[in-house]
Formats: C-alpha cells, structure tokens, sequence
C-alpha cells in the first residue's frame, strides 16, 4: 500500500476544491411555475365550484351563529 503525503493529499484537496468553486449554479431552462399559478383558472365558469363556495360559506356562518349562542351573556 503506497504511502501518500499530506502534501500529496492537500494538492488532491485543493484541486477539487478548485474544481467545484469553478462550477456555477446554472438557471434553470425554462422558469417552474408556482402550483398555484398552474391551475389558476380550473374553475372559472364552473357550477359545482360556486355551489361548493357557497355550501362552505353557509357552514361556515352557521358555526358562527353556534358560538354567538353559546357564549356568556354580556360578550
């Protein structure tokens, strides 16, 4: 088993740490689109979704009116 210096060890070193500070961090090719910005728009138009908002604000309003109930007189 040969025997390597640390000086041949530090070459090694500082050659691949040449080697990787030399490479740069290249942009993509094309930009990535937020998720949200992909299905903007799936639902324009569409019946089911404004049923769908509008069942969840019925909901919603209800519980609000569960809480106004419940809570102590005086708040």
């Amino acid at each position: 088993m040969p025997l390597v210096t640390i000086e041949e060890r530090l070459t090694e070193v500082e050659k691949k740490l040449a080697s990787l500070l030399g490479q740069t961090v290249r942009e993509p090719e094309h930009k990535i689109m937020p998720w949200w910005e992909s299905i903007s728009g799936t639902f324009a138009n569409s019946p089911d979704y404004d049923e769908a908002m509008r069942l969840g604000k019925a909901y919603r309003e209800s519980l609000r009116h569960v809480e106004q109930e419940e809570s102590p007189p005086g708040k």
